[in-house]
């Protein structure tokens, strides 16, 4: 039997290790998809609803496995729906390979149906590697170096097949001047510092009286390690948002979130800390670490590019984090002194108690929507995988979810896109059937995309072994980040035009295509939910009737955003009655006179 481009392409990937792909067919990339019928199963191939879905899957299972995420799309609008789910992989530092079809090679150039420039259009998206191939011969060192350069640079990478060469008999470079000779194999290398680096490092760190840690996604794999380092240091740890699952939240010198979604705790400790260790993380907001020479610096970091960017470091490693703080560990002096730990845990301790009143206020326009995450952290399995949406409610998830030892949790990060959760939660749970995964989601990113993406998983749920899956959803009309945004930043009020969304029933929708559906519409409701959702025979939608008026603002709260706030209330709001005393009575406190914390 002819082997076809397409047919050799399925294989090369499987030597490569790729058991699953993300994406949707269409007549340019339909060579590939034949081979991957004739391949019969020895790749899974995922069907999304829509092109942008499937580059988030890919994105996702990166994230959640450590391999190569792949997704494939026809030529035109197949390849450009992609952009957005490969610029997420992108910024948060995944190997993601996408695969695009493309218009016959004698067409290009004529101004054809679904011709696009599609190089140029990866350029910027996957510019560590984009090609288009040509003839056969090319096709095994093209897959080859964009496998290897997407899992070497934990990048995006793309290649680029037109319709005619994937049918073509696959022939294999000749043995001539001109041809490339590539194979099949990559594993990371042993990433340390130099020993005299490592030494700089131990002196800035045992100088430190006040050690604050902020970890990110590239200490994931780190958590014995950063627990180690942080009893020897007495330091507190704070989590940027990819990093919430690098250590458990039942440790008192573990501040949660930090940023415009953090805790008041991580705020505090990077106010008053004399020195920052900094841990695979690119947390972008950098107001938010300490005042520019009020701390002494030592960053671990992967990725070059990302030293000494957020702050300047006295001393930037390069570096795998788990070997760096392993080689690290024996150079560092125990602290006897727990005064700065027991600051921490002070802080943090009241902390946790200003979230469980909050999280128990009844709300008044709907369920307070603090409780819905409050209620699931005392009962969700140790093993869940969480997703969460962009918006507010990643606020709630960023500071009400309590994660455990052994739980994984993501979200779009840098690109903090709307309508990755329910996608990444797909993808979740096709790579770990046996965990139960949880979407967190908005209204917003479920009409924008995430509704169609249920569909998918009601074709494919009674194949996993473990049907536990959950989507939340926070439905309050409004589209609740932007309209604070509005009203805090901008000092305008709330522009209904562009912020109220339509009521939809989405419990009812899961319902009609074969899912469980509740719906929450008062606040004691919300664990008898969870109870149900969690012991199901069958994915659930659970639909919170939530209330817009409870404010996903920052721990810290400036006079400058108060009078923002006050200037939009001045111009009259359309919720200003139940905005003002939910305001008042769970943020704004803390900056007006005689407020409290």
């Amino acid at each position: 039997m002819t082997t076809t481009v397409g047919d050799f392409l399925v294989e090369r990937l499987y030597a490569w290790g790729v058991r699953r792909i993300f994406g949707y067919p269409g007549d340019g990339i339909n060579g590939v998809f034949g081979a991957l019928r004739r391949a019969q199963g020895k790749i899974e191939f995922v069907q999304a609803r829509h092109e942008e879905m499937a580059a988030f899957m890919a994105s996702a299972h990166a994230k959640f496995t450590g391999e190569l995420g792949v997704c494939i799309a026809t030529s035109g609008p197949g390849a450009s729906h992609l952009l957005t789910g490969l610029y997420d992989a992108r910024m948060d530092h995944v190997p993601v390979l996408a695969i695009a079809g493309q218009q016959a090679r004698a067409a290009l150039g004529g101004h054809y149906q679904q011709e696009l420039d599609l190089v140029s259009m990866f350029k910027d998206v996957a510019g560590a590697f984009v090609q288009q191939a040509v003839v056969p011969g090319q096709v095994r060192h093209l897959v080859d170096r964009a496998v290897r350069t997407a899992l070497a640079e934990r990048k995006v990478t793309a290649l680029i097949l037109p319709n005619d060469l994937q049918e073509l008999e696959y022939e294999p470079p000749g043995r001539k001047h001109g041809t490339v000779h590539s194979g099949v194999g990559y594993k990371a290398p042993r990433l340390v510092p130099y020993q005299e680096d490592l030494e700089r490092a131990a002196e800035v760190l045992n100088a430190g009286k006040k050690v604050a840690i902020l970890v990110g996604a590239g200490a994931l794999g780190a958590t014995d390690e950063v627990i180690a380092v942080a009893d020897r240091l007495g330091a507190g740890v704070a989590k940027a948002l990819l990093g919430k699952a690098v250590l458990p939240d039942d440790q008192p010198w573990v501040t949660g979130s930090i940023g415009l979604l953090g805790t008041k705790p991580s705020y505090e400790m990077m106010e008053a800390c004399d020195t920052l260790l900094m841990i695979g993380s690119g947390f972008p907001y950098s107001e938010f670490l300490p005042k520019e020479g009020a701390a002494r610096g030592v960053q671990i970091d992967i990725k070059a590019d990302m030293l000494s960017l957020r702050y300047p470091m006295e001393v930037s490693l390069v570096g795998d984090s788990a070997e760096t703080l392993r080689e690290l560990l024996p150079l560092l002096e125990q602290k006897t002194d727990t005064r700065w730990r027991d600051d921490i845990a002070h802080w943090t301790g009241r902390w946790w108690k200003t979230l469980e009143k909050r999280a128990l206020e009844p709300g008044r326009a709907g369920v307070n929507p603090q409780r819905s995450i409050w209620e699931l952290s005392s009962r969700i399995p140790a093993d869940t995988i969480v997703t969460s949406d962009s918006g507010s409610v990643a606020n709630w998830y960023a500071r009400d979810l309590k994660v455990q030892r052994g739980m994984m949790c993501s979200l779009s990060g840098g690109l903090a896109s709307m309508g990755a959760a329910v996608p990444y939660a797909i993808a979740a749970k096709f790579a770990h059937q046996n965990r139960p995964v949880i979407a967190l989601v908005g209204d917003g990113a479920m009409q924008m995309s995430n509704m169609a993406e249920l569909i998918t998983v009601a074709k494919y749920w009674e194949q996993w072994a473990d049907p536990r899956w959950i989507c939340m959803v926070l439905n309050n009309g409004d589209l609740n980040q932007v309209t604070w945004e509005q009203r805090v930043i901008n000092g305008d009020p709330k522009f209904s035009a562009s912020q109220d969304i339509p009521s939809v029933p989405y419990h009812a929708f899961a319902e009609m295509i074969g899912l469980k559906g509740i719906y929450v519409d008062q606040d004691d409701m919300l664990g008898a939910a969870w109870d149900a959702a969690l012991s199901a025979d069958r994915p659930v939608v659970i639909e919170v009737k939530s209330d817009p008026s409870v404010p996903p603002l920052p721990p810290h709260i400036t006079m400058t955003q108060a009078r923002a706030f006050g200037k939009a209330l001045l111009q009259g709001d359309p919720e200003q009655g139940n905005v003002v005393i939910d305001t008042a009575r769970q943020v704004l406190g803390s900056v007006l006179p005689g407020g409290g914390s």
